[in-house]
């Protein structure tokens, strides 16, 4: 699937390189299919990261995808700089008269504090309320997911005695829902967290399903029955060196942190790490956009007045 970004975003170089067909806008122009319009709020601390991890998840259907990159008005980033948010982020006041066929709400690193404490919180509530009437479908992720599940419907997030870090066994409980065709009966995934959302707190919504769990993580994947909520607790779309960066910077800042779980040969962290979720991401992102975008967005995406 060719993904339409803007032409020098630094993401682009690094897709190329992986045989990513990456379109820019002069070459998407000329082709006279309509692309399904997705709305990414970045919310991780290095954006640039996150903005390649993402484009590379949705890359791998025929559907041409334009992405846009969101940021927050209340919230100045202190890992990426402003040069760049002004060069490739609009937004919530620039695009909410528009409408997306869906949106990807990511994690955050504010897990341990009180939604109501987040000095964003009031303008990342209005924007979900927004999506729930201009985007077909949104995939919350990691904390992004907590905080869904926390303002859609009022499901608590708890803290975990230690810190979640490692890739974890899944199990699919549902197989008949399109979101997880094709995946394994058990599926690995990368997990980063320092808080959860528990099993019996989602199982009161009667208009919620658990899609996919596991012994050691939890709850997985979630979802409305509609279809137009999604919730990720892990993060499928991690590479291959995430968790290793992340434990080596936590290491460096003597945090102590605990080797990643299930990650490394013979649990070394100076050994290469194993990439063992990478065709489970690119399904589970195939899927969504297949099934919950494309075959349920309307062709032509209308604007407000």
């Amino acid at each position: 699937m060719p993904i339409k970004i803007q032409k020098d975003l630094p993401a682009k170089v690094i897709l190329e390189s992986e045989n990513i067909f990456v379109m820019d806008e002069e070459r998407a122009m000329s082709q006279d299919i309509r692309p399904l319009e997705i709305l990414i709020m970045n919310l991780m601390p290095v954006k640039e990261d996150t903005e390649t991890q993402l484009l590379r998840a949705l890359s791998n259907t025929p559907l041409q995808v334009d992405c846009t990159f969101l940021m927050l008005e209340s919230h100045v980033s202190k890992n990426t700089s402003a040069s760049h948010l002004n060069k490739f982020y609009i937004t919530f006041d620039e695009v909410r008269k528009k409408k997306f066929d869906g949106m990807i709400i990511t994690g955050a690193p504010v897990e341990n504090m009180e939604y109501e404490e987040i000095h964003y919180w009031d303008e990342l509530i209005k924007i979900m309320e927004w999506s729930k009437t201009h985007v077909t479908s949104t995939l919350h992720i990691c904390w992004g997911a907590q905080a869904g599940l926390y303002y859609h419907y009022g499901i608590p997030k708890y803290p975990r005695k230690k810190k979640l870090s490692g890739v974890y066994r899944h199990k699919v409980l549902d197989r008949k829902v399109p979101l997880v065709r094709s995946l394994d009966d058990y599926f690995y995934c990368p997990h980063s967290r320092h808080t959860e959302v528990r099993e019996e707190d989602i199982r009161k919504h009667d208009e919620l399903v658990i899609l996919a769990k596991s012994e050691e993580a939890g709850v997985f994947l979630v979802m409305s029955r509609d279809g137009k909520q999604i919730f990720m607790q892990g993060h499928p779309e991690y590479d291959r060196m995430t968790l290793n960066n992340e434990y080596h910077r936590d290491l460096k800042k003597g945090m102590n942190p605990e080797v990643p779980c299930n990650y490394y040969e013979d649990n070394d962290p100076f050994s290469p790490p194993v990439l063992n979720w990478r065709n489970m991401s690119n399904t589970l992102y195939t899927n969504w956009l297949n099934f919950y975008v494309y075959q349920t967005t309307p062709y032509l995406l209308e604007e407000e007045e």
